[in-house]
């Protein structure tokens, strides 16, 4: 298993729109269901901001409808016009990816730029990864550590992060990892997940004179809890390379189940090593030929390279039928969940209205 470091846990890009998971119960749409939906439709028709958002979030999410993107965008965009910030901002993430109306990153941007001007910490935020990146509008670091510092003011402690990130990375000016380390101690005393990872990296890597692996994996486990996938891959990691770190039996297991649901690939090629090796757990051939497959999938071609020679290793371990029955089951998975989640998390109103979030970082 690769040892636990910074360097090759996250890869920055351009802002990248990811579906947030909401756990909630399934079922179908009873007659109270039904009589709900109508009455929030007529509001939603006459003008009410509040219906249109939710009856919009409903569409994107086939909460008691068929799932429709592009009515979700709809009522979205309704709302946006009358002039909500939270919808224009979740218009904007729309139009980012492409969710129901065609992708146009000016018109995400636009949006963006009326939801940070409402206020909305979140919205500065998305701005100023835009103008980081030039993502619909000029490339412009200046603004964007502008509207970074903006947005902390306001209590984001997502807006500290990229801050932090700028600093690291020398986005924007030089690098000062003395300034993202303060960056990022601030966004976690704001609590907020990204700067929770970010900083438990910095608290484990070797190199790192405050090297604290206890302080790293707490911070870790935070995050996690808010349900950032990539602390829940980090922190699992961190605790089958050092046992003695876990907070309960089973907890690695759990948070990389977790991480790999959510579409993180080196989570399912973590899952496949522990059930080929036994770590852990007794040695199953059949779970790890599926890790294996799922991570393939999940990950294209850099995870399908890694992933050769073990699925090769496995086959003389299983019959034909049972590798064919991992790979269906992988594939079929896959075909349901082919967008990586950023979070998980469990039901909110926030979520219940606003069910896209945007990250600057992809799922690594």
């Amino acid at each position: 298993m690769a040892p636990f470091s910074r360097s090759a846990s996250r890869t920055l890009c351009p802002l990248v729109i990811v579906f947030c998971a909401v756990l909630r119960p399934a079922c179908a749409a009873d007659h109270g269901q039904e009589k709900k939906l109508a009455e929030m439709r007529t509001r939603a028709q006459q003008g009410y901001i509040e219906d249109q958002i939710e009856l919009g979030a409903a569409y994107l999410l086939g909460n008691g409808v068929s799932a429709d993107p592009a009515e979700a965008a709809h009522w979205y965009l309704r709302a946006a016009q009358s002039g909500s910030p939270e919808a224009q901002n979740e218009i904007g993430y729309f139009y980012q990816t492409g969710v129901g109306v065609p992708a146009d990153q000016e018109r995400a941007a636009h949006w963006f730029q009326l939801a940070s001007a409402g206020g909305m910490a979140r919205a500065k935020v998305n701005l100023g990864v835009s103008y980081l990146y030039g993502t619909g509008v000029r490339k412009n670091p200046q603004m964007a550590r502008e509207l970074f510092q903006e947005a902390v003011d306001k209590g984001s402690g997502l807006g500290a992060a990229y801050l932090g990130i700028m600093a690291w990375t020398g986005l924007g000016g030089p690098v000062d990892k003395v300034a993202a380390e303060h960056w990022f101690e601030t966004g976690a005393k704001l609590h907020d997940a990204q700067a929770e990872y970010d900083l438990a990296l910095l608290f484990a890597s070797p190199d790192r004179k405050r090297h604290d692996l206890r302080k790293a994996v707490e911070l870790l486990r935070s995050s996690a809890e808010k349900g950032y996938v990539a602390a829940k891959h980090a922190l699992g990691q961190l605790i089958v390379n050092h046992p003695e770190l876990a907070q309960s039996q089973g907890e690695a297991s759990r948070e990389l189940l977790e991480a790999s649901e959510a579409g993180n690939w080196k989570a399912s090629l973590l899952l496949g090593v522990m059930a080929r090796d036994g770590n852990m757990t007794d040695a199953d051939p059949r779970q790890a030929y599926y890790f294996f497959s799922l991570g393939a999938l999940q990950g294209g071609v850099d995870a399908e390279r890694l992933t050769h020679g073990d699925l090769d290793a496995l086959k003389p371990k299983l019959t034909a039928d049972q590798q064919s029955a991992a790979v269906d089951a992988a594939k079929a998975w896959f075909a349901q969940h082919r967008t990586p989640l950023v979070y998980v998390v469990k039901d909110s109103d926030e979520e219940k209205y606003f069910p896209l979030l945007a990250s600057a970082e992809s799922q690594q």
